[in-house]
């Protein structure tokens, strides 16, 4: 070999190498990496079934166990669309280069998926490919799929094709060059989309084995409450450490004592995965309160404490940007406490008052209590004028009041007012919006 030969060689192998390295750099650990014990195949573990659905439903038939698994795995949320029917599609996601729209998963055989075989469906759900080739975009979580056996996989197939075929065709996407380019996607998933399935940890119990299985493969918890890297998919050298999701804050959900899940007591995070509420820490909403309604509730006893269980073991993250402590419930009257927002104080005395209370503790349900909530201790105030945009439609539990939304009522400047005067009164500290931050996330929220 010449001396330019070996020279461009060596350039290849030089750049091969800092490719690699650059992957690596950026793909990070796999959301599993930090337990760091001996993983077996599945069909290797002798000390239980982690996969599947729970004891009381493993002599079910393929239908019913495959929809304790869709519920598991919140397909309905993402695939229906207001006012639309089950699993229709439809439901746009606003992102900064676009809209994206979800698609038909009910087994009509024009616009839903009734012409993928058993190998079409595992494509799609744990590769991101779609029946005709063409990749999926991964706001469908196949990167979090990925890790459910093939089993599961097919008893949701078989679930989707019980159900009545929709006629619905979603509307087109609306992504910007080059993000509107799908054959990129195959890229994209070479690096970040792992195509393994869930493999146990021998230096685990079974209750954290199982709730591990959930919470990533099936809840893909991680894909709202884990931040992004530079190339959008999941960091997870700070797992769990909160992220905005859908215009929306999806709070700390690691083992940090001061901003995450470390000082919640176990039964705290049992009646909060199972109805939205827990006294103390305030109640579900936005796309957290849809997990809990149509997911988290659904879910066997055993199931919720595996979960628990598994969140118990990620280690902690700090969030710099949430203050240690929650603030303390505040003056009974309006005369006390933060009165210098007038303008804000006025929009919360004639709407908010009433349901919320002076204080921050409610005169009307738990649920609505503002005392101790990260909501009203987030200095973004994000979550609060979302709240205040678009209320709370919950279904669970029996009862559970709804806030009707106030985006229409309102002006941009009034609700960003109301924002700062509530995370002054009931928090830490007192946010900051504007009027043109309340329009950005208006433009955030999904169709």
């Amino acid at each position: 070999m010449s001396r330019t030969m070996r020279i461009l060689a060596s350039l290849v192998v030089i750049a091969i190498v800092a490719v690699a390295l650059g992957v690596f750099i950026i793909r990070g650990p796999g959301p599993l990496d930090f337990a760091g014990g001996t993983k077996v195949a599945l069909a290797d573990y002798r000390a239980g079934k982690p996969t599947g659905v729970p004891a009381r439903l493993e002599k079910a038939n393929l239908v019913e166990r495959g929809e304790y698994l869709a519920k598991a795995a919140d397909c309905m949320v993402c695939h229906t669309s207001p006012g639309g029917k089950d699993y229709s599609g439809g439901l746009g996601f606003k992102l900064p280069f676009g809209t994206l729209y979800s698609t038909n998963i009910t087994p009509d055989k024009e616009t839903g998926i009734g012409n993928y075989s058993d190998q079409d469906f595992l494509d799609a759900v744990q590769r991101g490919k779609r029946h005709d080739g063409a990749r999926l975009y991964p706001a469908m979580p196949y990167t979090s799929y990925t890790y459910m056996s093939d089993e599961d996989v097919l008893a949701v197939k078989a679930y989707l094709f019980s159900l009545p075929a929709v006629r619905a065709k979603p509307p087109e996407n609306t992504l910007s060059f080059p993000f509107n380019q799908r054959w990129a996607m195959m890229f994209w998933s070479a690096v970040f989309n792992p195509d393994t399935r869930f493999a146990p940890d021998t230096s685990k119990s079974p209750e954290w084995n199982r709730g591990a299985y959930l919470a990533e493969a099936l809840a893909h918890c991680g894909e709202c409450h884990t931040p992004r890297n530079l190339g959008f998919a999941l960091d997870n050298r700070k797992k769990f450490a909160g992220a905005i999701t859908a215009g929306w804050q999806a709070f700390n959900i690691s083992s940090d004592k001061a901003t995450g899940l470390g000082n919640w007591r176990d039964e705290d995070l049992i009646a909060y995965l199972s109805l939205g509420h827990a006294p103390g820490h305030g109640a579900a909403s936005g796309p957290m309160g849809e997990a809990v309604d149509h997911s988290f509730s659904q879910f066997a006893p055993e199931d919720v404490r595996s979960i628990v269980a598994y969140l118990r073991s990620v280690p902690p993250v700090p969030s710099p940007d949430l203050p240690a402590t929650t603030a303390p419930v505040a003056p009974a009257s309006h005369k006390d406490g933060v009165t210098a927002d007038a303008h804000g104080k006025k929009v919360f005395a004639s709407a908010c008052a009433s349901c919320h209370g002076w204080s921050g503790e409610s005169p009307v349900s738990p649920m609505a209590t503002l005392t101790g909530t990260w909501t009203v201790n987030d200095p973004a105030a994000t979550n609060v004028a979302q709240i205040v945009l678009s209320g709370t439609k919950r279904h669970t539990p029996d009862g559970a009041l709804s806030m009707p939304a106030f985006g229409s009522a309102y002006t941009d400047d009034e609700i960003a007012a109301v924002a700062n005067y509530v995370t002054a009164r009931f928090g830490t500290k007192g946010s900051k919006l504007t009027a043109k931050d309340v329009a950005e996330l208006r433009e955030q929220t999904a169709d």
